[in-house]
C-alpha cells in the first residue's frame, strides 16, 4: 500500500466477539455491564447461531459490542493476530464504583491501574467476561455520551458511555503500523511495546497495537472475531473499497447486514477489519422502545423463520 488515502475512518463502529452460552452472555452484558440488548438476530452466514448486539439506548455506532454465541464452543487463546482487549469509556470518578460492583458480583477483575499512553496517563480497570473476553473500563473525562441506564443495575452517573479503544496484538509491529497510517490514522506515540493510533472523530478513536507478542492467538470462545470502523454512508464505503482494492488488498464485496452495510479485509498481522456504515441503524425493523425484544431476521431468511427459531436456544432478556 502507498500513503494518501482520500477517506479515513470516523472512529470505531463496533466490535464482534465469540461467546459460549447465549443466556449467560445476555445476563452478563445487560446486568453486569449495564448495556442494552438492542438487537436479537442470527449470524447471517450461520443462522443456527444467534447474533446479539449490545450498546446504548439506540445502539448508536461507537457504542456497539456484538457476539456470536456458540453453545459448547472451545475456549480460544489470546496471542498475536488477534484483538486482545476491547475498552469502554466510563466517567473518571466511576472506576471505584465499578470495582465494588464487579467484586460484589464475583466478576474476574483486576485492581484499577494507571497506564501510560501517548496522550498522558489513563486509569484502567480490566475485567474478563464468563468466556474470558478481556474488557477494559477506561476513565474517559472527555466522553460526554450518556450511556444506557434502562436496566437499573448500573446508575446513570456510572454507566458505560460506549466504545473507547481496541488493542491489537502482533508478532511484528511495523507492518500493522504502516497499514494503519496508510488508512489515515494518526500515530500519536509509543509506550514501550504499545503503539497508539487515532482515527478522526470525537469518541472511540483509539487503536493500540502491541508488538513483539509471542504465540499465535486462536480465535474461538472468549476472543474477538473482528473490529469495525465507521463511515457515514454507502457511497463513502464504496470509495473505501475502490481504494483498498487499488492498493492490492483482498476486500469483500459490500454485504448487507440489515442495520449497516459492510466490507471486510485483513491487516498484515491477520486481524479482520470491517468498514461499516452508520446507516440505517437498529430502528429500521423495530421501534426504539422495543429494541432487542424479538428475534429479527432479514427478508431473505424470513421464509425459514420456523426452522431457525426451532434451532436457536431460547433467550430471556434481562436488559
Amino acid at each position: 500500500m502507498t500513503p494518501g488515502t482520500t477517506v479515513t475512518p470516523h472512529g470505531l463502529h463496533h466490535v464482534t466477539a465469540i461467546a459460549g452460552d447465549p443466556q449467560r452472555n445476555v445476563d452478563f452484558y445487560t446486568t453486569v455491564l449495564g448495556l442494552r440488548l438492542v438487537k436479537r438476530t442470527v449470524n447471517f452466514d450461520a443462522p443456527e447461531v444467534h447474533h446479539l448486539y449490545y450498546g446504548d439506548e439506540a445502539g448508536r455506532p461507537a457504542t456497539i459490542l456484538t457476539f456470536f454465541p456458540w453453545p459448547g464452543v472451545e475456549p480460544g487463546r489470546q496471542g498475536a493476530g488477534l484483538t486482545t482487549a476491547t475498552a469502554f469509556g466510563v466517567p473518571p470518578e466511576s472506576l471505584g464504583w465499578w470495582q465494588t460492583h464487579l467484586a460484589a458480583l464475583g466478576v474476574d477483575a483486576d485492581t484499577p491501574r494507571t497506564r501510560d499512553a501517548s496522550s498522558g496517563a489513563e486509569e484502567v480497570l480490566t475485567l474478563r467476561d464468563p468466556d474470558g473476553l478481556v474488557i477494559d473500563l477506561v476513565a474517559a473525562p472527555g466522553d460526554t455520551r450518556s450511556g444506557w441506564d434502562g436496566a437499573g443495575d448500573v446508575p446513570a452517573e456510572h454507566a458505560v458511555r460506549g466504545l473507547h479503544a481496541v488493542t491489537l496484538s502482533e508478532a511484528d509491529l511495523e507492518p500493522t503500523q504502516r497499514m494503519l497510517t496508510d488508512l489515515g490514522m494518526a500515530h500519536t506515540g509509543d509506550d514501550g511495546a504499545r503503539s497508539r493510533f487515532r482515527t478522526t472523530g470525537d469518541t472511540a478513536t483509539v487503536v493500540d497495537v502491541l508488538g513483539g507478542v509471542d504465540g499465535h492467538g486462536v480465535q474461538a470462545g472468549g476472543t474477538v472475531h473482528h473490529i469495525a470502523f465507521r463511515v457515514a454512508d454507502r457511497a463513502t464505503q464504496q470509495q473505501w473499497r475502490t481504494e483498498l482494492v487499488a492498493r492490492g488488498l483482498e476486500v469483500t464485496e459490500i454485504l448487507d447486514r440489515q442495520y449497516f452495510t459492510s466490507i471486510y479485509f485483513r491487516e498484515p498481522g491477520g486481524v479482520l477489519f470491517e468498514i461499516a456504515t452508520d446507516e440505517p441503524g437498529f430502528t429500521v425493523d423495530e421501534p426504539l422502545l422495543e429494541l432487542g425484544r424479538a428475534l429479527k431476521l432479514p427478508p431473505w431468511l424470513e421464509p425459514d423463520r420456523a426452522t431457525i427459531e426451532a434451532n436457536l436456544p431460547a433467550l430471556r432478556d434481562r436488559g
